[in-house]
């Protein structure tokens, strides 16, 4: 498991674009046959892809989190990227097709995943987050989400955000976890940008061409920096730092959140004559 520390944002001013990129941004999640976890330091999140192909994969025992198993001590959001798989939580099998979503609470002890069909594979996108109560596994289809459609094609922001993991709809302790649909032709996502000090998030891009790149927006509103994104990696956004981005072409992304509060409209907007 690869460990990322926190930074202040007055340092990150001083990052080259190779730092930057080395501290908030992550590639290789989803290798054939593997699971990759990485573990940031903001709200103590930990993110992974699982890819398995004829054989299922499981997440053993991590030293790093010094538990005797992965759920002791928290709770995980999973949602199927690729095709049709299933996750095993203990004794129970767990369906999910493509862009389906599941959660497992803490004190489950053991987690697999398999593809239903190894030439079309499954690929599982979970985050993590430090859980204090038990609650029950549960699963929703997209047809199941809290959906929202917002933005206007004339600002080139039209999408609908699927909201999975919230208080209005599957429980966590603190997890929030869903998906945000951009529609063709439309490129922006969450501009006007906005900021949540009591929380850190973090964005998987993926449902992007091999050529089409994400430029995401990052950093303290009145000192803002990029990343160049391809298909399939992640950004953490601490708590400091705004989030937003705009594509060469259309495209998905699955955003989750852990911190203080729970509710999904915890932000502090960042009007556009703020951004520098």
């Amino acid at each position: 498991m690869e460990i990322r520390h926190p930074s202040h944002p007055a340092d990150a001013l001083q990052y080259s674009t190779e730092r930057l990129r080395q501290e908030f941004l992550v590639e290789g999640l989803f290798e054939a046959g593997e699971i990759h976890l990485v573990y940031t330091h903001h709200d103590r999140m930990l993110l992974g892809g699982a890819a398995p192909l004829a054989k299922s994969i499981v997440i053993e025992n991590i030293p790093e989190l010094r538990t005797n198993y992965f759920l002791e001590r928290r709770e995980v959001g999973i949602i199927n990227i690729g095709r049709e798989g299933a996750v095993h939580v203990d004794d129970e099998t767990h369906n999910l097709g493509p862009r389906e979503c599941l959660y497992v609470g803490l004190g489950r002890r053991r987690l697999a995943f398999s593809s239903t069909d190894p030439e079309h594979p499954a690929r599982f996108y979970l985050v993590s987050a430090p859980a204090h109560r038990a609650l029950p596994t549960r699963k929703a289809t997209l047809a199941e989400a809290e959906p929202e459609h917002v933005g206007a094609d004339a600002q080139s922001n039209r999408r609908i955000i699927y909201r999975f993991i919230h208080e209005g709809g599957i429980k966590s302790c603190q997890l929030m976890m869903g998906m945000t649909v951009l529609a063709p032709n439309n490129l922006w996502n969450t501009m006007p940008a906005h900021l949540h000090d009591r929380r850190s998030e973090v964005y998987l891009y993926f449902d992007l061409d091999e050529g089409a790149r994400v430029f995401h927006l990052m950093g303290s509103p009145n000192a803002t920096r990029h990343l160049v994104v391809a298909n399939e990696q992640v950004v953490i956004s601490p708590s400091w730092s705004i989030h937003a981005g705009v594509g060469t072409s259309h495209y998905t992304f699955i955003w989750a959140m852990a911190g203080e509060n729970y509710t999904f409209q915890d932000m502090d907007p960042v009007s556009l004559n703020e951004l520098r």
